[in-house]
């Protein structure tokens, strides 16, 4: 008897040590560190920003609390996410400097441009009609000072391409999706290679690529970029991204991107079915480019590059029978009014089947970077570094120059151009990408706000991207996997710069920029900061 009260009353002690150990004390260590973190709760998060999570929090990429994975109507977020303070952010006053061009030089210089066009049509014609056998197919050209083009040009600034609220910007992508073409031709790159090709070179001249320039009825010029695969087809496997496929939709894509990262540094890309016939052979001055095109077996009209590479049927693109979805990039000012010089990118890839550049075999290249001009002084690494981390989330493995406009000088803004090599393979994250955020450990506390924005349930990147490219005629423009990819990638990203953070500090990795929202006071903004 004895014997079995003490049996009974060894096992109630060890039921419970056992329900003390494994649910008492964890629900009361819980509740004590709500109670902890309550009353610091404003240290946890940036004033001002709605609640956004601040930088040094290691849990970056959770969802928030208290804030639903659902939170209001998909159709919104991409307007919400514009009204956000992160998004009306005050950039100085612009002076003369700050601006890229001024209206009586642009106008001047365009009015002589198009007096120029107009004896040129004029000869043509005379020409056309005493030689040749086919019609010039004639349009009134006019240059108008409140064209979407123009307006465009002039917003060019130190610090964008374009204003967040500009309104030449959506009628310019109405303007290349709708108004008529009045002139075809190859782009400036193709005609310098007058149809040679070192066919011996693993990398290309970008002449060969198939891209047209094409004149708009108010003079304005966009360049075509043909559909070359369909949206659900990647790049093969055993493709080297030097020589893989331009996409007409990674273009479209990555302005959009460019500019729901509030980047502003690639031109505006609008998508647009191009009559071939009507639009392009009928409308051509140059006899090389008429020269290319002919008609499929069945009845489809097609052309192919200049360049000898590629001078043949077999690399021809074709419409259906005439229709040809594509790419129309808004040309940036000539470069007679605003010179523009193209630099090697510091991560730039070995452009061989074998070779490796520097950066990819020593871990402290940047260390040694940073002792050289440009990059031991002002914003060029950290621009870099945006530039880097937009790449990453397209996927573009290709972007070995930069542009920038010589007027700025080095602390004007990097251009973001060519990126037809993004968006191909949605399942692959390529992190060598990101070496310059995990190599410099640097960052601008702008851009990373807004990246910590984008991971939030309430403005996702793939759901604002999804949102932002409906409005592109040819939607949809990425298949959802691809739209998936940039969740992914955007988390990576958040991770490589937590790691550095963890490492380094916070004040070593993320720089201060401009942080004061439009709709806020300064004091405000020190406490948010």
């Amino acid at each position: 008897m004895r014997r079995g009260r003490l049996f009974l009353a060894g096992t109630l002690t060890a039921l419970f040590s056992a329900d003390l150990y494994f649910i008492l004390l964890p629900k009361l260590w819980k509740v004590a560190r709500e109670e902890s973190c309550s009353c610091n709760q404003e240290n946890f998060t940036l004033q001002g920003y709605g609640g956004l999570v601040s930088p040094w929090l290691s849990n970056w990429t959770s969802e928030v609390p208290g804030v639903s994975s659902e939170a209001g109507d998909g159709s919104l977020k991409l307007r919400r996410l514009f009204a956000h303070p992160l998004y009306n952010i005050q950039t100085p006053s612009l002076g003369p400097e700050e601006k890229l061009l001024q209206l009586e030089q642009l106008m001047e210089y365009y009015q002589k441009k198009v007096s120029r066009w107009k004896r040129h049509m004029k000869l043509y014609k005379e020409a056309a009609a005493a030689f040749s056998n086919f019609t010039v197919v004639e349009h009134e050209v006019t240059l108008d000072p409140e064209a979407s083009w123009l307006k465009f040009h002039l917003g060019i600034n130190r610090y964008g391409l374009y204003d967040r609220d500009d309104a030449a910007i959506p009628r310019l992508l109405w303007d290349m999706e709708n108004m008529t073409v009045v002139n075809a031709d190859y782009t400036q790159d193709e005609k310098a290679l007058k149809g040679v090709c070192d066919c011996s070179k693993v990398v290309k001249p970008s002449g060969h690529h198939l891209k047209l320039a094409l004149k708009m009825q108010d003079f304005g010029k966009a360049m075509f970029k043909p559909m070359r695969q369909q949206r659900e087809d990647q790049t093969p496997e055993d493709v080297f991204y030097f020589v893989d496929f331009q996409r007409h939709n990674a273009e479209i894509a990555a302005f959009h991107l460019d500019r729901i990262l509030d980047f502003r540094r690639v031109p505006p890309v609008a998508g647009r079915r191009l009559n071939l016939t009507g639009e392009v052979l009928n409308v051509t001055h140059n006899d090389d480019l008429r020269a290319v095109f002919f008609t499929s077996p069945v009845n489809n009209t097609c052309f192919f590059a200049k360049c000898l590479y590629v001078c043949k049927t077999e690399y021809a693109v074709c419409g259906t029978p005439d229709l040809l979805e594509g790419s129309l990039s808004a040309y940036l000012p000539s470069l007679s009014l605003a010179p523009r010089i193209s630099i090697p990118n510091p991560w730039m890839r070995s452009y061989t089947f074998t070779g490796k550049e520097e950066w990819e075999v020593n871990p402290f290249y940047c260390d040694t970077l940073k002792q050289i001009y440009p990059y031991n002084s002002g914003n060029r690494l950290l621009n870099i570094i945006d530039m880097s981390i937009f790449d990453f989330l397209t996927g573009n493995m290709d972007r070995h120059h930069y542009e920038i406009f010589t007027k700025f000088g080095d602390e004007g803004l990097l251009l973001h151009l060519d990126n037809a090599r993004g968006f191909g393979k949605h399942a692959e994250d390529e992190m060598s990408i990101l070496a310059p955020v995990s190599q410099c450990c640097m960052i601008k506390r702008s851009t990373l706000l807004r990246l910590q924005l984008l991971s939030r349930p309430e403005f996702r990147l793939s759901d604002v991207m999804r949102e932002s490219l409906r409005a592109d005629s040819l939607q949809p423009i990425l298949t959802e996997p691809h739209l998936l990819a940039l969740d992914r990638r955007l988390h990576k990203v958040l991770e490589a710069v937590l790691h550095c953070v963890r490492t380094l500090g916070e004040d070593q990795v993320i720089t201060e920029d401009f942080l004061r929202s439009t709709e806020r006071t300064s004091t405000q903004s020190e406490k948010a900061r």
